[in-house]
């Protein structure tokens, strides 16, 4: 029967390391043992001035196609997810179709923040279904290190930049997407946002940059731990129990890579070893929508994953938007 596979995945990270021990030398007041303690992040990498989230988007695909034996001819659809497009107008997707020479494959972009690589699998997986698509490149990539106020200890040190990406069609074998599940709050979206360049604050002004309104703002973190930590579980516990399978019995949970006492307390919570959770945020820090697409092609390519497993992506973002996917790896 035919489903949802998942033909390829590819990921990029650029080659310039930004560490603690550099931030620090920054003039940031902060040290390693601080950062490592609240977050689990080591270091993370840092797109050059001239690089742009399409770029970081290309490389990924690249490796995506290599992986599925398919070239950019092939794609009959584009969707990036991402908040930090090459610019407002056109779309970070339409920038990527050029670069691929994709002339066919129609192309936009998806915000939902770092939810985003499962907000657009979901997209895919509707055009796939009613058959308005055949073959889609789904990329989720970032540059998040230009919406940082590098004087905010709290926030600075999270982000990182890079891309991840997934080629889908329906077939009748290899790695299939089971389901996918999205939710969304927007009363609560307030807690994590950047409030300048939308029609909000527009045009940009010297009074919107000297309010640093043009950065992104984590505001209550506690209570935004808080609720990833429960939105976390909730959407494990939602596919587990779609597939009617026990959430024990899921081999990997590869997660939006936001914090590591995080996920510390989603596995007590779900008495889970932590063995089973995949981690990439020590080496990349939070990649916004790319981190569980980058940290699924790392598993793949790195023998983790094995044939038949069972593997979780749930994802929690602002906007707030959260939700999950689960694959079974044939």
């Amino acid at each position: 029967m035919e489903r949802i596979r998942i033909l390829g995945t590819g990921s990029y990270v650029p080659p310039k390391v930004l560490s603690n021990a550099d931030l620090q030398k920054m003039g940031l007041d902060t040290t390693d043992d601080w950062i490592v303690q609240r977050t689990g992040v080591r270091e993370r990498r840092i797109a050059a001035p001239e690089v742009t989230t399409s770029d970081l988007g290309y490389e990924a695909a690249l490796k995506a196609f290599d992986m599925a034996g398919l070239t950019a001819k092939d794609l009959d659809l584009i969707i990036v997810a991402t908040i930090t497009p090459d610019t407002c107008c056109p779309a970070a997707a339409n920038w990527l179709q050029a670069k691929l020479d994709a002339p066919q494959a129609v192309t936009f972009d998806i915000a939902a923040a770092c939810s985003g690589f499962i907000f657009a699998l979901n997209v895919a997986e509707q055009y796939l279904k009613t058959g308005a698509a055949k073959c889609v490149l789904v990329v989720a990539a970032e540059v998040m290190t230009r919406t940082l106020d590098w004087t905010d200890r709290n926030s600075c040190i999270l982000w990182g930049d890079g891309a991840g990406a997934a080629v889908l069609s329906l077939g009748n074998g290899g790695p299939e997407i089971l389901s996918t599940h999205l939710h969304t709050d927007g009363v609560n979206g307030q807690d994590l946002l950047m409030p300048g360049g939308g029609s909000k604050t527009t045009p940009i002004s010297h009074e919107s940059v000297d309010k640093k309104l043009h950065v992104l703002k984590l505001i209550e973190a506690n209570a935004s731990f808080r609720v990833a930590v429960r939105h976390f579980v909730n959407s494990i516990k939602e596919s587990a129990k779609h597939n009617n399978v026990a959430v024990e019995d899921i081999n990997w949970f590869i997660p939006h890579q936001a914090n590591l006492r995080m996920f510390q307390s989603i596995a007590k919570t779900l008495n889970l070893p932590m063995d089973r959770f995949y981690v990439t945020l020590d080496r990349y820090g939070n990649i916004s929508s790319a981190s569980c697409a980058i940290a699924l092609d790392e598993a793949v390519r790195d023998g983790s994953i094995q044939k038949n497993d069972l593997i979780c992506l749930p994802v929690f973002g602002g906007g707030l938007t959260w939700g999950s996917a689960l694959i079974r790896w044939h």
